[in-house]
C-alpha cells in the first residue's frame, strides 16, 4: 500500500452478503423452533411464573432497602445533636 492510499472501510458484520444469510437462517430456525415445542413452552410456563417469585425478591431492592426508611420517612429515634 502506498501512503496515498486507505484501506477500504468495512460495515457491521449483518450488513454483509454471509451476516444476512446467517440472520436470515436463524429467523427460520427459530420460527421452526417455536412453532413445533409451543405446547412444550407452555407446558414450562407455570415453573417459570413459580421461579419468578422468589427471583424477584432476591434481585428487587424496592421500599427503601439500604437507602433510607420506609414509605418516605425515617420513624427511628434521633439522638441528641443528630439531624433529621
Amino acid at each position: 500500500m502506498t501512503s496515498g492510499q486507505q484501506p477500504p472501510e468495512t460495515g457491521p458484520w449483518f450488513r454483509t452478503r454471509s451476516g444476512l444469510v446467517l440472520i436470515a437462517f436463524l429467523v427460520i430456525a427459530g420460527f421452526f423452533l417455536v412453532t413445533e415445542h409451543t405446547a412444550h413452552l407452555l407446558g414450562i410456563l407455570p415453573y417459570l411464573l413459580l421461579l419468578a417469585c422468589p427471583l424477584l425478591h432476591f434481585f428487587h431492592r424496592g421500599h427503601g432497602g439500604a437507602h433510607g426508611g420506609t414509605h418516605g420517612g425515617d420513624d427511628r429515634p434521633r439522638r441528641e445533636g443528630e439531624e433529621r
